[in-house]
């Protein structure tokens, strides 16, 4: 729903600096007033400055009724006749369709609601391809600044975000950009990729408030069409200036906090695993954050603080100027906290086995096919990022007609054969007795061979990149109740394949297989992705590892 907000005033007037409220403020009993939220909405002009800052206020007074907030952002809604270039970083660029594009005659609509195939398009350098606002999603850390340029005259509109400190989710949440319309979006906070799981959920009566940014819009100009792409550089620019000078020093609001307000955090990561190395590790470009969250790994979803985030360098070590508030946070932390050395140790039984894939919390590193020449979008041909293409789940199916996947450690390539996410099986040969574009259980097999086996519990980890309702068994050598080692159901909301992501909510489960079922010499493991429900529902893997039973020996030392 649109924000209205009735009542305004001038919070800040000088020569070079105004500042402008607009608020809505939320009474149970003032009739149409339906979000039980009071916001303040607030725009910052300041003189010499090429554009407007903007942030918003959000406070739950007593009283209120329980409420779940999904999402909330700003759109702007640009020029259609004018803005048709955008661009959100170096590589992903490019003029975009027309709104009229995705209406019938013009557009297909396919499976995804959002997504539409553009089969009469005004420009014609766009027909066959798929427009799906989901294709232009990114990163909270690896965004920062995104937007379009005008043609005639030639004019850069961009969205900044100096810090996404206000933004739920943490480093790793990912958030929408730009899409056809034309739209530039400011996502201040959302459950995209994540799900219901992220919905910052209040209590009948809780009491809440929130500072949402500020963020800054960037205008710049060239009269020199040879000179349009030097918006983009210059936007990049401003954004690290903008960065620079976070927190700003010229908000009104005494909700936001200042630097005088704020501490700073420093300290060396390394990680201590005895089964890689005797020595410790230094966690190099890792991110380490200051979350509100409760329990481990709960700053994916949480939706209701603030999170303050940095990257070590290749020594691991790391310091955040000017982070977290110094009231907000446990007692021991002051305005300038030294951490010291923090020992990461990473959960583990015993030795390596094997493993499948690298721990990055992404499906990244498995094989993404090339899309299907109906479906694609010309921007993610020659790209990293081939996930982002329309219509990859029916891809596993004509790879694999006639049985699934089967991995063998040792001579496997997980890059090459190890297919990046598990999807139901398209039903397309006589084999399965069954209609085609029927969707069944997918069952992927490990193979591996084991020396020896020595007895107790070996732990086998499941690191899981995102999960949309899906369920996964795990059975070891055979597929009876006897051999069944894991099981979960109706896993994950993350919908990340269908908005075409690598990642979503990250999940790291781990499960008993007792000695007594393993052989030595070629054992089997399956994993079957066993909900009977549509083609974009599956699994993406983050890492596989299974581990020799735990052991009090010394252990023997790698210099891995």
């Amino acid at each position: 729903m649109a924000l209205k907000c009735a009542d305004y005033s001038v919070i800040h007037s000088s020569k070079d600096h105004l500042e402008v409220s607009f608020r809505s403020t939320y009474n149970p009993s003032t009739p149409g007033i339906r979000l039980p939220l009071s916001i303040d909405l607030r725009y910052i002009i300041r003189s010499g400055v090429s554009g407007f800052y903007s942030y918003a206020i959000y406070e739950r007074p007593p009283g209120s009724p329980a409420f779940d907030l999904a999402q909330t952002r700003m759109v702007f809604a640009l020029r259609r006749e004018r803005f048709h270039y955008m661009a959100i970083t170096d590589e992903k660029q490019r003029i975009m369709p027309m709104p009229e594009d995705r209406l019938p005659g013009r557009g297909k609509p396919l499976i995804v609601p959002e997504s539409v195939l553009l089969i009469n398009p005004i420009n014609p350098d766009l027909k066959g391809e798929v427009d799906d606002k989901y294709q232009y999603s990114m990163d909270n850390k690896d965004g920062g600044v995104h937007g379009w340029i005008s043609s005639g005259p030639f004019i850069g509109f961009w969205v900044i975000f100096p810090s996404h400190e206000f933004r739920n989710g943490g480093p790793t949440k990912q958030n929408l950009t730009n899409h056809t319309g034309p739209y530039c979006l400011a996502m201040l906070h959302g459950k995209h990729f994540i799900g219901e799981e992220i919905l910052a959920h209040f209590e009948k009566g809780e009491t809440w408030r929130k500072v949402f940014g500020p963020f800054f819009v960037y205008l710049n100009s060239t009269p020199k069409v040879s000179n349009a792409h030097n918006l983009w550089t210059d936007a990049k620019k401003q954004r690290l200036f903008e960065e620079k000078a976070w927190p700003y020093n010229f908000v009104s609001s005494p909700y936001y906090l200042t630097t005088q307000e704020r501490g700073s955090a420093s300290g060396r990561l390394v990680v201590q695993d005895r089964f890689v190395s005797q020595s410790l590790i230094p966690a190099k470009m890792a991110y380490i954050g200051l979350s509100a969250a409760r329990t481990e790994g709960s700053w994916q979803t949480e939706s209701k603080g603030f999170q303050f985030w940095v990257q070590t360098d290749s020594d691991g070590n790391f310091e955040s100027q000017e982070c977290y508030p110094r009231s907000l946070w446990t007692p021991w932390m002051g305005s300038e906290t030294k951490l010291g050395i923090l020992t990461y140790v990473p959960i583990r039984d015993g030795p390596t086995i094997w493993e499948i894939g690298f721990p990055d919390r992404t499906a990244i590193g498995y094989y993404v096919p090339n899309v299907n020449p109906m479906y694609a979008n010309k921007l993610y041909l020659n790209s990293p990022e081939k996930y982002r293409q329309y219509g990859l789940w029916d891809r596993y199916t004509d790879m694999h007609p006639a049985g699934d996947q089967v991995f063998t450690i040792g001579v496997s390539d997980s890059k090459r054969d190890w297919f990046f996410a598990q999807f139901l099986t398209r039903i397309i040969n006589f084999y399965r007795r069954a209609a085609n574009n029927e969707y069944l259980p997918s069952t992927w097999t490990i193979k591996f061979n084991l020396d020896s086996v020595t007895s107790g519990v070996y732990k086998l980890r499941l690191a899981i990149a995102s999960a949309t309702t899906s369920d996964l068994k795990v059975h070891v050598n055979y597929m009876d109740v006897e051999h069944l080692v894991f099981q979960i159901l109706n896993l994950g909301t993350d919908n990340t394949v269908v908005r075409h992501g690598i990642h979503g909510l990250y999940r790291l489960f781990s499960a008993d297989v007792s000695s007594s079922l393993l052989v030595k010499g070629d054992n089997s493991m399956f994993l079957t992705q066993g909900k009977e429900a549509d083609a974009i529902c599956g699994i993406l893997y983050d890492y596989i590892r299974l581990e020799a039973p735990a052991t009090s020996e010394r252990c023997k030392w790698s210099k891995e």
